[in-house]
Protein backbone atom coordinates (compact mmCIF):
# COMPACT_ATOMS: atom_id res chain seq x y z
CA UNK A 1 0.00 0.00 0.00
CA UNK A 2 1.49 3.34 -0.48
CA UNK A 3 2.52 5.81 2.03
CA UNK A 4 1.72 9.56 2.39
CA UNK A 5 5.19 11.07 4.07
CA UNK A 6 3.34 14.37 6.02
CA UNK A 7 7.33 14.46 6.37
CA UNK A 8 9.68 12.44 5.34
CA UNK A 9 12.32 12.54 8.21
CA UNK A 10 9.53 12.64 10.70
CA UNK A 11 7.28 10.07 9.30
CA UNK A 12 5.44 8.09 6.61
CA UNK A 13 1.82 6.82 7.25
CA UNK A 14 -0.97 4.86 5.25
CA UNK A 15 -3.59 7.75 4.13
CA UNK A 16 -6.07 4.83 3.52
CA UNK A 17 -5.36 3.83 6.89
CA UNK A 18 -6.56 7.39 9.06
CA UNK A 19 -9.21 7.38 11.37
CA UNK A 20 -12.10 9.41 10.90
CA UNK A 21 -12.85 12.28 12.69
CA UNK A 22 -14.93 11.02 14.64
CA UNK A 23 -18.64 13.18 16.35
CA UNK A 24 -17.48 14.73 19.58
CA UNK A 25 -18.83 13.08 23.04
CA UNK A 26 -19.38 16.22 24.65
CA UNK A 27 -20.77 14.25 27.47
CA UNK A 28 -16.79 13.49 28.84
CA UNK A 29 -15.86 16.00 31.05
CA UNK A 30 -12.90 17.79 29.59
CA UNK A 31 -15.22 19.02 27.05
CA UNK A 32 -16.57 21.21 29.78
CA UNK A 33 -15.62 24.40 30.90
CA UNK A 34 -17.00 24.83 34.98
CA UNK A 35 -17.93 28.41 35.71
CA UNK A 36 -14.92 30.60 36.75
CA UNK A 37 -12.51 28.15 35.24
CA UNK A 38 -9.66 30.16 32.61
CA UNK A 39 -7.61 28.70 30.48
CA UNK A 40 -5.05 31.66 30.90
CA UNK A 41 -3.06 32.90 34.19
CA UNK A 42 -1.37 35.86 34.39
CA UNK A 43 2.74 36.12 34.71
CA UNK A 44 4.95 38.81 35.20
CA UNK A 45 6.53 40.14 31.47
CA UNK A 46 3.62 38.20 29.73
CA UNK A 47 0.92 39.79 27.61
CA UNK A 48 -2.74 39.13 29.04
CA UNK A 49 -4.83 37.42 26.14
CA UNK A 50 -7.91 38.74 25.32
CA UNK A 51 -10.34 36.78 27.08
CA UNK A 52 -12.89 34.52 24.97
CA UNK A 53 -16.53 35.14 23.37
CA UNK A 54 -18.10 32.71 22.62
CA UNK A 55 -21.51 32.85 21.30
CA UNK A 56 -22.89 29.54 23.12
CA UNK A 57 -21.88 26.87 25.16
CA UNK A 58 -21.70 24.46 22.34
CA UNK A 59 -19.15 26.37 20.63
CA UNK A 60 -17.12 26.19 23.81
CA UNK A 61 -17.36 22.38 23.68
CA UNK A 62 -16.32 22.65 19.91
CA UNK A 63 -13.20 25.04 21.30
CA UNK A 64 -11.97 22.04 23.27
CA UNK A 65 -12.72 19.54 20.92
CA UNK A 66 -10.33 21.43 18.46
CA UNK A 67 -7.95 22.29 21.30
CA UNK A 68 -7.41 18.33 21.75
CA UNK A 69 -6.24 17.83 18.42
CA UNK A 70 -3.74 20.59 18.36
CA UNK A 71 -2.38 19.49 21.53
CA UNK A 72 -2.47 15.92 19.54
CA UNK A 73 -0.40 17.33 16.71
CA UNK A 74 1.96 20.08 18.04
CA UNK A 75 4.53 17.59 19.82
CA UNK A 76 5.26 16.06 15.83
CA UNK A 77 5.52 19.40 14.45
CA UNK A 78 8.05 20.10 16.74
CA UNK A 79 9.37 17.09 16.40
CA UNK A 80 10.35 17.90 13.00
CA UNK A 81 11.54 20.90 13.84
CA UNK A 82 14.00 19.92 15.52
CA UNK A 83 14.96 16.25 13.22
CA UNK A 84 14.73 18.94 10.39
CA UNK A 85 17.69 21.19 12.52
CA UNK A 86 19.94 18.12 13.16
CA UNK A 87 19.67 16.43 9.88
CA UNK A 88 20.71 20.21 7.74
CA UNK A 89 23.60 20.14 10.59
CA UNK A 90 24.76 16.43 9.97
CA UNK A 91 24.40 16.90 6.29
CA UNK A 92 26.44 20.25 5.88
CA UNK A 93 29.43 18.18 7.66
CA UNK A 94 29.07 15.43 4.34
CA UNK A 95 30.78 16.52 1.63
CA UNK A 96 29.72 13.56 -0.52
CA UNK A 97 25.69 13.37 -2.38
CA UNK A 98 25.57 9.66 -2.34
CA UNK A 99 26.21 9.71 1.55
CA UNK A 100 24.17 12.40 2.15
CA UNK A 101 21.39 10.70 0.25
CA UNK A 102 22.13 7.04 2.64
CA UNK A 103 21.99 9.05 5.82
CA UNK A 104 18.59 10.91 4.79
CA UNK A 105 17.21 7.63 3.97
CA UNK A 106 18.73 5.97 7.23
CA UNK A 107 17.41 8.40 9.23
CA UNK A 108 13.75 8.22 7.44
CA UNK A 109 13.53 4.37 8.03
CA UNK A 110 14.49 5.14 11.49
CA UNK A 111 11.67 7.71 12.38
CA UNK A 112 9.04 5.37 9.98
CA UNK A 113 9.31 2.05 12.45
CA UNK A 114 9.55 5.06 15.66
CA UNK A 115 6.34 7.03 14.72
CA UNK A 116 4.21 5.31 11.89
CA UNK A 117 1.97 3.95 14.12
CA UNK A 118 1.08 6.45 15.98
CA UNK A 119 0.43 8.95 13.22
CA UNK A 120 -1.51 6.75 11.63
CA UNK A 121 -4.12 7.03 13.92
CA UNK A 122 -4.73 10.65 13.60
CA UNK A 123 -7.90 12.09 11.94
CA UNK A 124 -8.03 14.07 8.82
CA UNK A 125 -8.40 17.03 10.76
CA UNK A 126 -5.33 16.67 13.28
CA UNK A 127 -3.38 15.50 9.98
CA UNK A 128 -4.14 19.27 8.22
CA UNK A 129 -3.37 20.60 11.89
CA UNK A 130 -0.02 18.81 12.13
CA UNK A 131 0.74 20.19 7.90
CA UNK A 132 0.08 23.81 8.94
CA UNK A 133 2.31 22.99 12.27
CA UNK A 134 4.82 22.04 10.59
CA UNK A 135 5.23 25.00 8.47
CA UNK A 136 4.90 27.18 11.94
CA UNK A 137 7.54 25.25 13.76
CA UNK A 138 10.05 24.57 10.54
CA UNK A 139 9.36 28.02 8.53
CA UNK A 140 8.85 25.93 5.28
CA UNK A 141 5.99 24.06 3.90
CA UNK A 142 6.19 19.84 3.68
CA UNK A 143 6.03 20.15 0.32
CA UNK A 144 9.05 21.97 0.57
CA UNK A 145 10.54 20.17 2.89
CA UNK A 146 10.36 17.42 1.08
CA UNK A 147 11.61 18.85 -1.97
CA UNK A 148 14.26 20.41 -0.24
CA UNK A 149 15.50 16.89 1.22
CA UNK A 150 14.48 13.86 -1.61
CA UNK A 151 13.19 15.98 -4.88
CA UNK A 152 10.46 18.25 -6.51
CA UNK A 153 9.19 14.81 -8.04
CA UNK A 154 8.72 13.03 -4.84
CA UNK A 155 7.45 16.48 -3.44
CA UNK A 156 4.96 16.34 -6.58
CA UNK A 157 3.66 12.80 -6.04
CA UNK A 158 3.07 13.06 -2.28
CA UNK A 159 1.12 16.02 -2.52
CA UNK A 160 -0.71 14.17 -5.14
CA UNK A 161 -1.63 11.15 -3.16
CA UNK A 162 -2.24 13.64 0.08
CA UNK A 163 -5.11 15.55 -2.55
CA UNK A 164 -6.92 12.33 -2.84
CA UNK A 165 -7.50 12.74 1.12
CA UNK A 166 -8.87 16.20 0.59
CA UNK A 167 -5.31 17.24 2.25
CA UNK A 168 -2.53 19.26 0.66
CA UNK A 169 1.30 19.72 1.45
CA UNK A 170 1.59 22.93 0.47
CA UNK A 171 -0.78 24.31 2.62
CA UNK A 172 0.92 27.26 4.82
CA UNK A 173 0.08 28.58 8.01
CA UNK A 174 -1.65 32.00 8.59
CA UNK A 175 -3.18 32.87 11.70
CA UNK A 176 -3.71 36.05 10.59
CA UNK A 177 -6.04 35.39 7.65
CA UNK A 178 -7.16 32.14 8.23
CA UNK A 179 -9.60 31.29 10.64
CA UNK A 180 -8.51 27.58 11.76
CA UNK A 181 -4.82 28.79 11.66
CA UNK A 182 -6.25 31.76 13.75
CA UNK A 183 -7.44 29.36 16.56
CA UNK A 184 -4.39 27.29 16.40
CA UNK A 185 -2.64 30.26 17.50
CA UNK A 186 -4.85 30.70 20.07
CA UNK A 187 -4.38 27.62 21.39
CA UNK A 188 -0.94 27.67 21.68
CA UNK A 189 -0.27 30.86 23.43
CA UNK A 190 -2.79 30.08 26.00
CA UNK A 191 -1.24 26.44 26.34
CA UNK A 192 2.01 28.15 26.56
CA UNK A 193 1.02 30.43 29.49
CA UNK A 194 -0.43 27.44 31.13
CA UNK A 195 2.77 25.27 30.70
CA UNK A 196 0.41 22.83 29.54
CA UNK A 197 2.55 22.37 26.44
CA UNK A 198 6.47 22.77 25.87
CA UNK A 199 7.57 26.00 23.84
CA UNK A 200 9.47 26.11 21.05
CA UNK A 201 10.23 28.87 19.07
CA UNK A 202 8.83 28.78 15.74
CA UNK A 203 10.97 29.44 12.67
CA UNK A 204 7.97 31.43 10.85
CA UNK A 205 7.48 34.86 12.16
CA UNK A 206 4.27 35.66 13.08
CA UNK A 207 3.74 38.38 15.41
CA UNK A 208 1.20 35.85 18.28
CA UNK A 209 0.18 38.35 20.50
CA UNK A 210 -0.86 40.85 17.68
CA UNK A 211 -3.10 38.40 15.99
CA UNK A 212 -4.52 37.42 19.25
CA UNK A 213 -5.73 41.07 20.24
CA UNK A 214 -6.82 41.64 16.79
CA UNK A 215 -9.80 39.01 17.56
CA UNK A 216 -10.48 40.16 20.79
CA UNK A 217 -10.88 36.77 21.77
CA UNK A 218 -13.46 36.10 18.89
CA UNK A 219 -13.75 31.90 18.73
CA UNK A 220 -15.63 30.89 15.57
CA UNK A 221 -16.41 27.31 15.35
CA UNK A 222 -19.11 27.32 12.49
CA UNK A 223 -16.97 25.14 10.11
CA UNK A 224 -16.71 22.45 12.68
CA UNK A 225 -20.20 22.62 13.53
CA UNK A 226 -20.99 22.37 9.55
CA UNK A 227 -18.40 19.80 8.92
CA UNK A 228 -20.34 17.62 11.94
CA UNK A 229 -24.41 18.57 10.45
CA UNK A 230 -23.20 16.78 6.98
CA UNK A 231 -21.42 13.57 8.91
CA UNK A 232 -24.88 13.41 10.73
CA UNK A 233 -27.02 13.52 7.64
CA UNK A 234 -24.40 11.19 6.27
CA UNK A 235 -25.24 8.59 8.96
CA UNK A 236 -29.29 9.12 9.26
CA UNK A 237 -29.11 8.10 4.96
CA UNK A 238 -27.38 5.44 5.71
CA UNK A 239 -29.41 3.91 8.21
CA UNK A 240 -32.22 4.78 6.37
CA UNK A 241 -31.05 2.50 3.54
CA UNK A 242 -30.46 -0.50 6.02
CA UNK A 243 -33.60 -0.24 6.90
Amino acid sequence: MKKFFVIFIIVAFNLSAQVKDSLPDFAKEYYLVKDGDTLMIELDEVPVLPKHKFSSRIDVNYYYWFRKKVFKAYPYAALASKRIDSLQARLDRIESKRKKRKYVKRVQKYLEKELTDQIKKMTRTEGRILIKLIHRQTGRTVFENIREFRSGWKAFWYNTTANVFSLSLKDKYQPESVNEDYLIEDILQRAYVDEALEFQEPKLKIDSYKILQAKKGEVNVEEYKKMFAKMRKKRKRKKKKKN
